[in-house]
C-alpha cells in the first residue's frame, strides 16, 4: 500500500454545447495530461464539476479515463455522495475497474453529527480493500471536514486507510496528522489537496491532487519538484506564481478554470448548470491576468 503517487493531475470533464460529456475532447484531455507529467490522475473530483455528473455519468467517466490510462500511470478515484450506500457502491465499482485508491469526502448537504461522519466515511473505506484516502476539504463543504479524531478513528478501524487528501491549509492539522500515522505500522501519508505545495510539504507531505497542472503543467511539475527535494526557498517564486495563477482562475467563480483552458487554446466546453458561465468581461480580465503572470508564454498552447 502506498501514498507515494507524486504529481497527481486533476483533469475537468469537457462539455458539448448541451452539457453532454464531450468525450472525443475527454480524450484530449486524458492524453494532454499523460503527456505533460501527471505522475497520477484523480477524477472527478470537484474540478471536473462532479457533483454535477450523474451516477451513471461518473462511473462512466471513471471507466472511460481506465480505458485511455491503461497501466501508465495510477488512477485515483473520487467515490464521494451525500448517500454513504451509493458512495460505497461506486467504490466497490472503482476497485473492480482496477484504480489505485479511492478518495471521499464527508456528506454532501447533510449535516449530521460527527458519529454519523465516521460511520458514512468507514462504511465507504470497508468497502473496498484498495488504498483509502479521505479528502479534508471544509472550504468547499461547509466548513465540515474530516477532523483529526475522526482521522485517527479511521486509522484504527481500517486496515486500508492510506492517508488524507487536506484542502484545509490547516498547519497545525497537517502537523498533528502526521505525528498521529507515526504510530502507525503501515504507509500513512498526506496529500496536499490544493496547488501551495510548499505549505504541505514543509511539514511531511510528499504529493498534490493539483487542480492547475491542466492550465500550468510546467509551473506544477517546478513546482513539485522543488518542494520534494525539500527546497522550499528556491520554491518560493514558483509557489507565489501559481498562487497568483489560482487567484486570477477562481476569480471568476467555478467557471474560470475552462475559461483559463480555452485560453490556453485546450477548449473543454461549457460548464453545466447552475454554474454561471463566465462573462466576456471576466474572460478578459482572466487573459490579462494570465499574460501579466507568465502563463500564456510560458505553458503549452493548445492540445
Amino acid at each position: 500500500m502506498t501514498t507515494s503517487y507524486g504529481l497527481i493531475h486533476s483533469p475537468v470533464v469537457p462539455f458539448a454545447a448541451d452539457r453532454s460529456i464531450d468525450y472525443a475532447t475527454f480524450e484530449r484531455v486524458i492524453a494532454f495530461h499523460l503527456a505533460h507529467g501527471a505522475d497520477a490522475l484523480a477524477v472527478p473530483m470537484h474540478v471536473a464539476e462532479s457533483v454535477s455528473l450523474s451516477d451513471i455519468e461518473q462511473r462512466e467517466v471513471l471507466a472511460f479515463v481506465m480505458r485511455q490510462v491503461g497501466t501508465r500511470v495510477p488512477v485515483l478515484a473520487h467515490t464521494s455522495d451525500s448517500g454513504t450506500v451509493i458512495a460505497a457502491d461506486r467504490a466497490r465499482h472503482a476497485e473492480s475497474l482496477g484504480v489505485a485508491a479511492i478518495i471521499a469526502t464527508v456528506p454532501y448537504y447533510w449535516s449530521p453529527p460527527q458519529p454519523m461522519v465516521l460511520e458514512h466515511l468507514a462504511t465507504i473505506g470497508a468497502a473496498v480493500s484498495i488504498p483509502y484516502l479521505a479528502w479534508n476539504c471544509p472550504g468547499d463543504m461547509g466548513n465540515k471536514g474530516v477532523s483529526l479524531d475522526i482521522a485517527c478513528k479511521l486509522a484504527d478501524r481500517l486496515p486500508n486507510f492510506a492517508g488524507v487528501v487536506d484542502s484545509s491549509l490547516d498547519w497545525q492539522y497537517m502537523i498533528d496528522l502526521l505525528r498521529m500515522a507515526q504510530g502507525l505500522k503501515r504507509p500513512f501519508g498526506m496529500i496536499s489537496g490544493t496547488d501551495y505545495m510548499v505549505s504541505s510539504g514543509a511539514v511531511g507531505g510528499r504529493a498534490v491532487v493539483s487542480e492547475l497542472a491542466g492550465v500550468a503543467p510546467r509551473l506544477a511539475r517546478t513546482l513539485h519538484d522543488l518542494c520534494v527535494a525539500e527546497k522550499y526557498f528556491d520554491a518560493r517564486a514558483a509557489q507565489e506564481r501559481m498562487a497568483a495563477v489560482r487567484q486570477a482562475v477562481r476569480a471568476p467563480g467555478v467557471a474560470g478554470l475552462k475559461s483559463a483552458l480555452r485560453l490556453l487554446g485546450r477548449d473543454c466546453g461549457p460548464v453545466r448548470q447552475p454554474v454561471p458561465v463566465a462573462q466576456a468581461a471576466d474572460e478578459a480580465r482572466l487573459a490579462a491576468e494570465l499574460e501579466r503572470i507568465g502563463i500564456l508564454r510560458d505553458e503549452p498552447r493548445g492540445w
